[in-house]
């Protein structure tokens, strides 16, 4: 704020000095009032960005893998028919994650290798051709060399800094859609340091430096935005306070904050009985968004979800039931643009073929498509199960309707008839039992039908008919690298597995649950008939007598024995 300073002398008189007076006020006010509408102009302004680039894609595991090419992760080369594919789906921006280590000369120059960044730019330009505001970084460098920054500072300074400087003189003259991302989940454990306030001073210092570095080069990055991220793009709120002070400390308008998220971590890997989109993993999601909100967004600081996802897709996008991570995803999105937060799917080539250009899971992607806009229904499961050979009794079906009214309801693509076929009463949908024993008439076990409900906006919700007997499971010998349950699933999809000794307690790892991580420590194949033990779960079972838990979706428990000694394990099905 600007103050004119009221000047006397004796030529001044009382009245002459009370207008000066009066006009200083006015014109100090008006001063204030001006920067403070330039500084709100400004951040609305970053704000408009943000939300312009709403929704993003990651184009992951590519650019940024840590090999000498960007194949080396299983993925094809890019393509500009892939940028085009993207945003032909609805996506407005693109984040092209990118690892420099493997391409940078040595010291004291640092240099990148010109083919790589002529790739890079290759691939932003593409992006850019295809009218996506394009975000790049400085990706798994955060770990393989940054993170040693406390017992390598100066190395680790001066090579970032030569990234950063290289890279800002190649893409200086580049549109303003594209912006630059100090660095991607950044940690300083490998460092040896546990003491948070060290993280924090040089995470500061890395990013005061790249926003100097990129300022001082001149020409768009004198204005371009730039991306600064939390502690390990950490949602925490002691991240977030920490990020808050550096970006009010810079004192730029053009600043943009991120973080990561990967949902509540138990359900995220289906871990400790979280296999359900329960209350714990909803509220997880509104107290993160919340903080995200109230301590950046809401000050004025724009913030871009960079990364978004469950983590038990590591494994396999099966770790969590279809209907359960259809909740998940729909309620994600709707809450972070209710607290004006852009997000970008992370996708390492799991969610959009890259070979097809097809979804891998359509019914996934319909649902966020339908959340850019408005929030589309969904239910409190997409399974029914009816035992074999039990009475078959109207199934009801609570609906998370967010507005939405049932519309229709379909049997493989017959239209079924309301009253007769199903109710609808408030949120609760009713199958009727004539409808469900026609649907099931015939012998067999497994899937009989999916149900398909149509709403007045928003994708079908499929509701999956089973008929299921008791699961059988069978007397098998292996090793801990290989041990295999043969499963008679009789219908059944396998929820989550218990663990336990002799004496009750807790077996395998994270032994502070007898719930053990779907994927990491068990998978079943339904396709081959068996329930695989993995070799991590052996590796931390002590010799002996383990009792093992099969919980499957139609409800039914099978308790199988198995015993381990050294590297020999037998299991036997417990009547």
């Amino acid at each position: 704020m600007r103050k004119k300073k009221l000047k006397s002398g004796l030529a001044l008189t009382l009245a002459a000095a009370l207008l000066i007076t009066l006009f200083s006020t006015v014109v100090a006010a008006a001063d204030d009032t001006a920067g403070s509408q330039t500084q709100s102009s400004s951040n609305q302004s970053m704000q408009a960005y943000a939300e312009a680039m709403q929704p993003g894609w990651n184009l992951g595991n590519t650019l940024d893998s840590t090999g000498s090419d960007e194949t080396s992760w299983g993925n094809p080369r890019i393509t500009r028919e892939l940028i085009q594919q993207i945003a032909a789906q609805g996506y407005k921006s693109i984040r092209i994650p990118v690892t420099w280590d493997s391409h940078i000369g040595e010291a004291p120059n640092y240099t990148i290798e010109p083919a790589y960044l002529d790739r890079v730019e290759e691939v932003v330009d593409w992006a850019l051709e295809a009218k996506l505001y394009v975000m790049i970084n400085v990706h798994h460098d955060s770990w393989t060399w940054i993170s040693y920054m406390e017992k390598n500072h100066d190395q680790v300074l001066a090579r970032y800094n030569a990234v950063w400087t290289q890279v800002a003189e190649r893409f200086k003259n580049h549109s303003d859609k594209l912006m630059f991302e100090g660095i991607n989940e950044p940690r300083f454990t490998d460092g040896g340091t546990t003491d948070r306030a060290k993280q924090y001073a040089m995470l500061n210092e890395l990013l005061v430096s790249f926003h100097q570095i990129v300022r001082d080069s001149g020409g768009q990055n004198a204005t371009r935005p730039l991306v600064l991220p939390t502690r390990e793009s950490s949602p925490a709120q002691d991240d977030l306070n920490e990020l808050y002070k550096t970006i009010q400390t810079l004192n730029d308008p053009n600043l943009i904050a991120t973080v990561h998220y990967y949902g509540f971590w138990p359900f995220s890997v289906n871990i400790a009985g979280y296999y359900k989109f329960e209350k714990d993993t909803q509220q997880d999601i509104l107290t993160t968004f919340d903080n995200v909100h109230n301590t950046l967004v809401a000050k004025g600081i724009p913030v871009i979800l960079g990364e978004y996802g469950l983590l038990g897709f590591d494994k396999n996008t099966n770790v969590i039931e279809q209907g359960e991570k259809l909740k998940f995803f729909e309620a994600l999105t709707h809450y972070i643009q209710q607290k004006k937060i852009t997000h970008m799917l992370w996708d390492n080539g799991q969610h959009f073929n890259r070979h097809t250009y097809k979804w891998s899971d359509d019914e996934l992607f319909q649902i966020m498509k339908a959340s850019w806009k408005k929030r589309p229904a969904t239910a409190e499961t997409d399974l029914v199960y009816l035992k074999k050979g039990g009475p078959i009794q109207d199934a009801k079906v609570q609906l998370n309707l967010n507005g939405n009214q049932l519309t229709e309801l379909f049997a493989d693509g017959q239209k079924l008839k309301k009253g007769a076929d199903y109710e609808v009463s408030g949120q609760e949908l009713t199958l009727k039992s004539g409808l469900l024993t026609r649907l099931t008439n015939g012998s067999g076990l497994g899937l009989k039908m999916a149900l398909s409900a149509r709403f007045n906006y928003g994708p079908d919700w499929r509701l999956k008919v089973y008929v299921y007997d008791t699961p059988v499971l069978s007397s098998a010998s292996g090793t801990t690298e290989a041990f295999t349950i043969p499963a008679a699933f009789n219908g059944n999809l396998v929820a989550t597995m218990e663990a336990v000794y002799a004496d009750g307690s807790n077996a395998g790892p994270q032994n502070w649950t007898s719930y053990k991580e779907f994927g990491y420590t068990f998978m079943p194949d339904y396709e081959t008939g068996v329930i695989k033990l993995q070799p991590e779960f052996w590796r931390e079972v002590n010799n002996g007598e383990v009792t093992l838990k099969f919980h499957f979706w139609s409800g039914e428990i099978v308790t199988y024995k198995a015993v381990k000694s050294g590297t020999s394990v037998t299991g036997t099905s417990v009547k």
